[in-house]
């Protein structure tokens, strides 16, 4: 295997010099960059990554930091970044946190010792101390951390734009499914969906629903039994709404003709449902390149343009709602 002293020895250089040019971390004159770029490539030598984060006290290496990775919104985001990473030359290491902060904590203080270049975090804790004294590049994706850390999310107002699809519609007994009560974009959307409904005459209730499939079914599965007067339900997440079209099979309810589903994150697999989910899209993959480039570029100590970063929504007309009314 071909070593640095090869490298050097055939450049007619030090071993310095070498590692200085390989690792960026000093001079290196144009005459000597030259030799050594024309023995490494002579040679076919390959620096080894773990010796050379040792040295520099760097690597290649991205964190990214998920809560749910059943959750399909989450996998959509982690492909994104892994594609930008790859064409910038980095490797992305993917942590399932369960929401746990104890496990974020884990994993940041664990790949810190790998000498993590950065990392992207989805995470609903605030202002937690092993975020704001990590010490690398942190970018937060979908969920904001604090104010110094730049963040990537989509315009949550979208709820507006969900409620009113239902109103619109000819819905007036409406059900929302908000989401986990800690969590901001499901804050933001609660408040947008009450912002649209307290200007229409509608009735409405509102239940706190995790974003799982099977939870969201059980919990409209029993509202419905003892409401079947609602004909209208606004998801806080594609995968509550994918719960709701279920329980609505189970209690007998047609949709859309007696009861009208809005969702909301745009995922593939709304697109795969029967019917098709009716939802407020995000861009999920630009929302994941975006926190991807931002991130390498504090990495390499560039300049960002803001610290705050919105992608914007639609809404995405399928099977699950009626057409619009006249």
């Amino acid at each position: 295997m071909t070593t640095i002293k090869d490298v050097a020895k055939k450049a007619g250089v030090s071993v310095a010099t070498v590692s200085r040019f390989l690792n960026d971390s000093g001079y290196v004159s144009l005459e000597a960059a030259k030799a050594v770029t024309s023995a490494v490539e002579e040679l076919k030598y390959e620096s080894n990554p773990v010796a050379r984060s040792l040295n520099t006290k760097k690597s290649n290496l991205v964190g990214l930091i998920l809560p749910d990775i059943t959750n399909p919104f989450f996998p959509e985001l982690a492909r994104a970044v892994e594609d930008v990473g790859l064409t910038y030359g980095y490797t992305v290491v993917l942590c399932n946190s369960d929401e746990d902060p104890e496990k974020e904590k884990n994993y940041i203080e664990t790949l810190k010792k790998k000498y993590i270049a950065g990392f992207i975090v989805t995470s609903n804790q605030l202002d937690a101390p092993h975020y704001a004294n990590a010490k690398v590049p942190i970018v937060a994706l979908d969920r904001t951390i604090n104010e110094k850390i730049p963040i990537v999310s989509s315009n949550n107002a979208g709820a507006i734009m969900g409620t009113n699809a239902l109103l619109e519609r000819g819905c007036r007994n409406i059900l929302f499914l908000r989401g986990p009560e800690k969590l901001n974009p499901a804050n933001d959307r609660y408040e947008g969906f009450l912002e649209a409904i307290r200007n229409s005459d509608a009735h409405y209730q509102v239940v706190t629903c995790p974003f799982h499939f099977a939870d969201s079914q059980k919990i409209v599965e029993n509202v419905l039994k003892d409401h079947p007067q609602i004909d209208g339900i606004f998801a806080s997440s594609d995968v509550s709404a994918a719960g709701a079209l279920k329980a609505a099979g189970i209690v007998g309810k047609h949709v859309p003709d007696e009861l009208q589903i809005v969702g909301f994150d745009g995922v593939a697999m709304g697109e795969m449902l029967s019917p098709g989910l009716t939802t407020v899209a995000q861009d999920v993959y630009k929302m994941g390149a975006i926190a991807a480039r931002v991130l390498i570029k504090r990495i390499e100590n560039k300049e960002i343009e803001q610290n705050f970063y919105e992608v914007p929504v639609k809404l995405v007309i399928r099977g699950t709602t009626r057409e619009g009314m006249e």
